[in-house]
């Protein structure tokens, strides 16, 4: 089972998560909701876990292939339903910029592997979201 202990910081909206390793995230509101900006938001903190959920797999994959992956860029966009509450993600783009001696076939079977078989954070997203992805390979 895992475990998140999440305790509050300041008087007002900001979170510190902390997991059973001592490892740290901190979440904040925006401005507008009554925080302070100074960390993510609970909502941005899924687009991040998707992204970094995603790199796991495509290193290891990539790595598994004997590919000369030497660095790894993921940018995650997500657009939220409009005007609900809850409102949850209804659209997560990744786009996937692979750098170093890749074959470009293999960096997109890795990426599609990840995102729509691997990945349990975008498992979770594609039930209230559309989840696509791009992939880049940028030899050096």
């Amino acid at each position: 089972m895992t475990k998140i202990e999440l305790h509050r910081t300041d008087s007002d909206l900001r979170m510190e998560a902390v997991n059973d390793l001592g490892h740290t995230v901190v979440m904040d509101g925006s401005l507008a909701n009554g925080g302070h900006d100074s960390g993510f938001r609970p909502m941005q903190m899924l687009l991040a876990a998707m992204g970094g959920c995603s790199a796991v797999d495509v290193v290891s994959i990539l790595r598994k292939q004997r590919e000369d992956l030497q660095d790894i860029k993921i940018t995650v966009t997500g657009e939220r339903e409009k005007g609900a509450v809850p409102s949850p993600y209804t659209e997560v783009h990744a786009h996937f910029k692979l750098y170093g001696d890749i074959d470009v076939e293999k960096a997109n079977k890795a990426v599609a592997l990840s995102v729509g078989k691997y990945c349990s954070v975008a498992k979770t997203l594609e039930k209230t979201a559309k989840v696509t992805f791009s992939v880049e390979v940028i030899n050096n």
